[in-house]
């Protein structure tokens, strides 16, 4: 059990830094067309979602380390 959620731990951080990254990316792209006109752009729709999915696996990364820390304290 503990293993199995380490593992999910380590890939939800992994899973963090990909999105973190493509983020990074995405925003390093952007020109002075994003910031202009009524409403948001593609580009900024795009980076909106990226953020929200770096929260959702952030989130993730942190509740599964806190149930291996609370199922590794409570043992025996």
């Amino acid at each position: 059990m503990s293993l199995f959620l380490l593992l999910a731990g380590a890939a939800a951080m992994l899973a963090t830094l990909f999105v973190l990254i493509k983020g990074l990316v995405n925003m390093a792209g952007s020109t002075e067309a994003d910031f202009t006109g009524e409403g948001p752009s593609p580009r900024q729709l795009k980076s909106n979602k990226l953020m929200q999915q770096r929260i959702l696996f952030q989130g993730a990364a942190l509740l599964i380390f806190a149930i291996l820390l609370f199922s590794l304290t409570t043992k025996g």
